[in-house]
C-alpha cells in the first residue's frame, strides 16, 4: 500500500505499515477470528511528508492505495521463514555449465527447536541434503556437482525446495556470481557490458501501476526489443513479478530505494525509514539472480551530512547482502572544460554511477561529441540515466525540441 497504511479485522487493529514499494506482513490472532462473516478495513494515506522516504519533492506519479497483491498466508507451527544461497564469489567458473561448484547459504526457521531437521533439495542437480538447525540460523556449504550458470544470455533456473516438519517451500533459483575487477564488472567471471534502460512501474498508456504478468513481459519485452541486457528499475523496488519475469528472460538488473533528491539527511528517523525500506527490498529479492545491483539512492546533493547518510546505507546493504554490486546514481561536477565524477559517495560504492544528460537539460546533442570526463575512481562506470522527451507523432527539423526528429538525435549522438 503506499504510502501510510492502518489495518483492522473485525474493528480491532492489526498493525500499520510505512513504505509503498516493499512488502510486510500482519499476524492475525485466532482470538479475533469468527466463525464466519470476518471482515478487514484497510485505511491508506498517500500524502507525502518532508520526514519520509520518499519526501515531498520526486518526479513521479503518487499513485494511492493498494497497488500490489495481498495474499492470505497460512503456516504450520514450524516454517521457513527466510533463506538464501548463491554460487560462491571468486571461484573459477566455465559456462554454460561448470563441474563442482561451491554454494553457500543460509537458512531460518520460525517456531523452530535445536535440533530440527532441515532437508534442501534441487532436483534437477541430484542434490538432497539433510541439514541440522542447532541456532537462530542455519548456515551451509555444498558443492554442485554440475551446474549450468544464469546470465543473460543462457537464464537457466532450478527449482530449489526447503523442507522442515510440514512446511515445504519451493523457489526457482538462478546460479551465478556478480563482481568487480579494476573498471570491469563481471558476470560469472567474465567481462559484461551493461546496455540498458530505467523504467518506471508503470503502465503510462493506462495510468496505473504495472501489476500484472501480461505488464511485466510488456514492460520487459520492451527492453529486449531494444537489445538491452539491463534494466534500472527507477526510482523504488518494483513488485516481484518484474522481478522474476526478469529472471526468466536473462534481464539484468537494479533495484532501488527511493532515497531521491533532498531527503533530510540530517534526521536519524528518516535514515531509519530508509534503512527499514532497503532491509524489506533485499528480504524480498536477495535469491533473485537477475539483480545484481542494491542502488541506496538517486541524484541526492553533495554534503558531509549527504554522504554520511548514504554511506551508512552502503555499509547496511553490505551487511544484509554481500553477494552483489552496491551503486547510487551520484553527482557530477559540469564545466565547459571537463566534466568530473568526484563525489565523495563513490569511494564507497562498488560501481560509479551518473546520470547523463547532454543535449537535453543544457546545449545540444552534438556537445556528446566534444564533452570531456574525467573520474577520480578506478571502478566501473555506468551511465545510470540519459534521454531526451517527445511528443509522439510530432516531427520537424532535428534542431526542435520535443520533437521525434530531436529526440532520435540526441539518441544517435549519446550512443
Amino acid at each position: 500500500v503506499n504510502y501510510q497504511g492502518d489495518f483492522y479485522l473485525n474493528g480491532k487493529k492489526l498493525g500499520a505499515q510505512k513504505g509503498g514499494f516493499t512488502p510486510f506482513q500482519l499476524e492475525v490472532p485466532d482470538s479475533i477470528l469468527l466463525v464466519q462473516g470476518n471482515y478487514l478495513v484497510v485505511k491508506v494515506d498517500n500524502k507525502r511528508h518532508k520526514n519520509e522516504v520518499p519526501t515531498v519533492n520526486t518526479d513521479w506519479w503518487n499513485y494511492g492505495g493498494i497497488t500490489r497483491d495481498v495474499l492470505l498466508v497460512e503456516t504450520p507451527d514450524r516454517f521457513v521463514e527466510d533463506y538464501f544461497l548463491q554460487l560462491d564469489k571468486g571461484q573459477v567458473l566455465r559456462e554454460p555449465s561448470t563441474e563442482n561448484a561451491k554454494v553457500s547459504g543460509w537458512i531460518k526457521l520460525n517456531g523452530a527447536k535445536g535440533g530440527e531437521r532441515v532437508q534442501l533439495e534441487i532436483p534437477e542437480l541430484g542434490v538432497k541434503k539433510d541439514l541440522h538447525y542447532k541456532d537462530s540460523i542455519l548456515h551451509f556449504s555444498l558443492t554442485l556437482p554440475q551446474v549450468e550458470l544464469w546470465s543473460d544470455r543462457n537464464p537457466k533456473r532450478y527449482e530449489v525446495i526447503l523442507r522442515v516438519g510440514a512446511d515445504e517451500l519451493r523457489d526457482q533459483i538462478g546460479f551465478r556470481t556478480i563482481e568487480v575487477s579494476g573498471k570491469q564488472i563481471l558476470l560469472n567471471g567474465k567481462p559484461i557490458f551493461l546496455r540498458g534502460i530505467c523504467m518506471h512501474e508503470e503502465v503510462a498508456a493506462e495510468r496505473r501501476r504495472a501489476h500484472s504478468k501480461a505488464d511485466a513481459l510488456g514492460l520487459l519485452g520492451l527492453a529486449q526489443e531494444l537489445n538491452c541486457n539491463f534494466v534500472r528499475l527507477a526510482h523504488y523496488p518494483h513488485n516481484e513479478g518484474i522481478v522474476r519475469t526478469a529472471d526468466s528472460l536473462g534481464l539484468l538488473l537494479w533495484s532501488e530505494i527511493p532515497v531521491y533528491w533532498t531527503i533530510d539527511f540530517g534526521n536519524p528517523e528518516v535514515l531509519q525509514k530508509a534503512q527499514v525500506q532497503l532491509q524489506e527490498m533485499i528480504t524480498r529479492d536477495r535469491n533473485r539472480p537477475s539483480i545484481i545491483i542494491w542502488s541506496v539512492g538517486n541524484e541526492t546533493p553533495v554534503s558531509p551530512t549527504r554522504t554520511e547518510f548514504m554511506k551508512d546505507l552502503v555499509e547496511a546493504a553490505r551487511g544484509h547482502d554481500p553477494s552483489r554490486l552496491i551503486s547510487a546514481a551520484l553527482e557530477v561536477h559540469y564545466n565547459p572544460e571537463m566534466n568530473t565524477i568526484d563525489d565523495q559517495l563513490g569511494a564507497f560504492t562498488d560501481v560509479v554511477s551518473v546520470n547523463e544528460y547532454l543535449g537535453w537539460y543544457s546545449g545540444l546533442p552534438s556537445a556528446c561529441q566534444t564533452a570531456k570526463w574525467r573520474t577520480i575512481y578506478d571502478k566501473p562506470l555506468l551511465i545510470s540515466e540519459t534521454g531526451a522527451g517527445a511528443l509522439a507523432g510530432f516531427h520537424a527539423d532535428s534542431l526542435t525540441r520535443w520533437s521525434e526528429d530531436y529526440q532520435e538525435w540526441f539518441y544517435r549522438e549519446q550512443v
